[in-house]
């Protein structure tokens, strides 16, 4: 595939990635979709076009089940799909890739990141012990081979957490108990967006139903969460916690771990796009304009990746960017332009309604993103503590990107996914500057892991 070129390569079969795809064929673009997976759904909707008993479709949901209609007019498109490809570098016009048959580069007018999330670091003690897992991969456990763990204790906030732990009841799973660390005083700081919330009912009474659900279903269920440690020294024994008021512990051998969602930006940094701290997701994520142009103006970005906006608006935002993308290229002519992407706009406005509403109820205590124990390991890669951040400003460390050099955090195989946001935010604590003036790890091709032999074979 060398020296080969289309018009628009994408880098994720996800919702934005493949509407992105089916929209930009529909027009008659040539079009290359690389992914990671072997099968197309993203996270969301991973593996969703495999088999399975009614039971484990029932346990999923139709909410995943409606994949189903992008994922399989993505698969009869004739779209060029390379699964169980890694992109590992881009550049202006170009991309490399490799996969277990081979590498290969490719030319392209436009490349769009259809990247999208990954689950926010939950740095507590124990949190490095066997038994202890995210519950996102908790959830890729049961869709891809129905496998799960009983009588584990859930920890953390935010909807998909309690997708998970109605997924586990459903399929008639023990729940040891659910830990919600969910601010109280979040409630003050979600009131203000409640108008728009009460403007998506059908995402409001399907929370309300998850809530329920577990709140009657007898899973010892623990609101107002403010500190936690999991207890072990080979694995997982046990958790402690306390509420404010009273300390609690109970005895368990697995704890899934979840405090929401953010954007995967390793791609859109080590590109070079700008970026700018959200207060309300508390993460970094790309600055785009309303048709997800960055500015790199040969790369535009869609779907969560460009910020946490849910399946449904990823699969607009792809349609969208894949239209900006045509006309940008003179394959659509301004008043096209305007009649398909403004029907699509107010449809992403609309269902985007509840998402301050969302991100403000469910924005995680700030000790669970910035831990205050001087002994929590904070990258696990290459086991840098909490501390050594304190260590390192004393010595002079004027941020993150050079706290690599003090300590080697971020230099690991995830370059940097699982500690980005946790050493920023500490960072942050330990100066009380602002995210954006304290930067994150200036990172940079390959952004993903690759042998030198897979280099050279280019």
């Amino acid at each position: 595939m060398k020296d080969a070129h289309v018009n628009l390569a994408i880098i994720g079969a996800g919702p934005a990635g493949m509407s992105a795809a089916l929209r930009a064929k529909q027009f008659g673009l040539s079009v290359a979709v690389f992914d990671e997976q072997p099968t197309p759904g993203g996270q969301i909707y991973r593996d969703v076009m495999r088999s399975r008993s009614q039971k484990l479709q029932h346990v999923l949901g139709a909410d995943y089940a409606a994949g189903k209609n992008i994922a399989q007019p993505f698969l009869d498109a004739g779209i060029d799909y390379y699964p169980g490809s890694t992109v590992w570098r881009v550049a202006p016009g170009e991309l490399s890739w490799t996969s277990k048959s081979g590498s290969g580069e490719l030319l392209a007018d436009r490349i769009l990141a259809a990247t999208g999330a990954m689950e926010r670091p939950f740095p507590i003690g124990g949190w490095t012990l066997p038994g202890v897992m995210t519950a996102g991969a908790a959830q890729i456990l049961l869709k891809l081979d129905g496998v799960v763990a009983d009588d584990a204790v859930f920890i953390g906030c935010g909807p998909l957490l309690y997708l998970i732990v109605n997924q586990y009841l459903e399929a008639g799973v023990k729940v040891r108990a659910l830990l919600d660390t969910a601010p109280g005083t979040n409630w003050f700081r979600a009131a203000k967006h409640v108008a728009g919330a009460l403007c998506s009912p059908s995402y409001l009474m399907k929370g309300l139903k998850l809530l329920s659900n577990i709140q009657s279903s007898g899973v010892p269920y623990y609101s107002g969460v403010e500190s936690v440690r999991i207890m072990g020294t080979t694995k997982v024994a046990g958790v402690h916690w306390n509420d404010g008021r009273r300390d609690f512990s109970l005895e368990c051998e697995n704890v899934f771990l979840h405090q929401g969602i953010i954007p995967n930006i390793n791609l859109t940094m080590a590109a070079r796009c700008d970026h700018h701290w959200d207060d309300l997701q508390a993460c970094f994520r790309p600055v785009v304009d309303p048709f997800g142009r960055t500015s790199c103006d040969w790369l535009v970005c869609a779907g969560d990746g460009a910020g946490i906006v849910g399946a449904r608006s990823a699969a607009l935002s792809g349609e969208i960017a894949a239209l900006a993308i045509m006309h940008d290229l003179g394959f659509l002519k301004a008043a096209d332009f305007r009649r398909e992407t403004v029907p699509l706009l107010r449809l992403r406005r609309k269902d985007q309604r509840i998402r301050p509403f969302l991100d403000a109820r469910y924005l995680p205590l700030a000790r669970f993103r910035s831990p205050t124990d001087p002994q929590v390991t904070i990258c696990r890669c290459e086991e840098v503590r909490r501390e050594e951040i304190s260590r390192a400003l004393s010595e002079g460390c004027p941020g993150p990107n050079q706290f690599k050099s003090f300590t080697r955090a971020g230099m690991g195989p995830c370059q940097g996914r699982m500690c980005g946001n946790t050493v920023v935010e500490s960072f942050c604590a330990d100066t009380g500057s602002s995210p954006d003036a304290v930067g994150y790890y200036r990172l940079r091709m390959p952004v993903k892991p690759v042998t030198i032999a897979e280099i050279g074979g280019l």
